[in-house]
């Protein structure tokens, strides 16, 4: 049994805006960009300069997860046996399953959802993101349909009515809707004492995809899922799914994951997320 907590990051879509618009292929993508933010309905130049566009407008760009492999015995019950693992797609290091690498410069929109969501289809995981019903899922749907790839199982699950689909939104029992009553994920971390938001912010991830910055975006969207992972432990303790002494042992062991990719090559990102876990949650260290 498995749990992936899994983000995504999108960026806008070129291709889509110079379509749309009736670009020619002489217009500068920064400008491309541009013309794309200024025809979306909440447009502003000083206030809302990069508006937050339609799903279908964008092209994924990174998708990271924390992995949590529970193994059963025969009879279906829990063994207690509980592994973890950080993947990304594009990978940072070592490809766990033939993903592509974030320094492959031909990497496409293509292969990064076809490694990730044939994993998903092979494997039948429960989701855990944030916002992940009304953002994540639909953006893996819509750019699934539009580089034409063939999904029946993540198609089944994706157009699932919500009680029957493995997706669980932590926004849905801690976000809620409204001015009253939101909550950003980075919000809902950092007062739990989980790490939020450290060194860049969504606003960042364009001009670091088209800056040839890839790397910073894999990193970024890494701490996204670590976050969602330990936001989701938290949602259990509340229901009771843990004790105290158990909760704490969840913790450790993502940590103790944290630890081992940091001494990994490639990995020494990770200390920025340890540094501010240790300043949050110091009775962890």
């Amino acid at each position: 049994m498995q749990f992936w907590a899994f983000d995504c990051e999108w960026v806008p879509d070129i291709a889509a805006g110079r379509a749309l618009h009736s670009l020619p292929d002489d217009v500068p993508d920064d400008e491309v960009m541009r013309t794309m933010w200024r025809n979306a309905p909440d447009y502003d130049e000083t206030s809302n300069p990069q508006p937050f566009l339609k799903t279908i407008l964008c092209r994924l760009v990174s998708i990271a997860a924390v992995v949590r492999d529970v193994k059963r015995g025969t009879d279906g019950k829990s063994l207690g046996d509980v592994s973890l693992h950080l993947w990304s797609v594009p990978a940072l290091g070592k490809p766990l399953i033939g993903e592509p690498r974030v320094d492959d410069d031909a990497t496409t929109e293509a292969d990064i959802l076809n490694v990730f969501l044939q994993a998903y289809c092979q494997r039948d995981p429960t989701l855990v993101g944030y916002n992940s019903r009304s953002a994540d899922i639909h953006i893996l749907l819509q750019r699934a349909y539009v580089n034409g790839l063939c999904l029946p199982a993540f198609f089944k699950e994706a157009t699932d009515k919500p009680w029957n689909a493995k997706n669980i939104d932590l926004m849905e029992f801690l976000g809620g809707r409204g001015r009253g009553y939101s909550a950003s994920l980075n919000e809902v971390a950092v007062l739990s004492g989980i790490p939020g938001k450290i060194d860049t912010r969504g606003d960042d991830v364009a001009g670091m995809f088209y800056g040839g910055r890839r790397r910073g975006i894999v990193e970024y969207n890494m701490f996204d899922a670590l976050t969602t992972y330990l936001v989701w432990l938290r949602l259990e303790r509340l229901r009771g799914a843990f004790t105290p002494e158990q909760y704490v042992l969840e913790q450790r062991r993502l940590l103790a994951l944290v630890e081992e990719e940091r001494d990994k090559p490639n990995g020494a990102y990770l200390n920025r997320y340890l540094e501010q876990w240790r300043k949050l949650s110091p009775h962890l260290f």
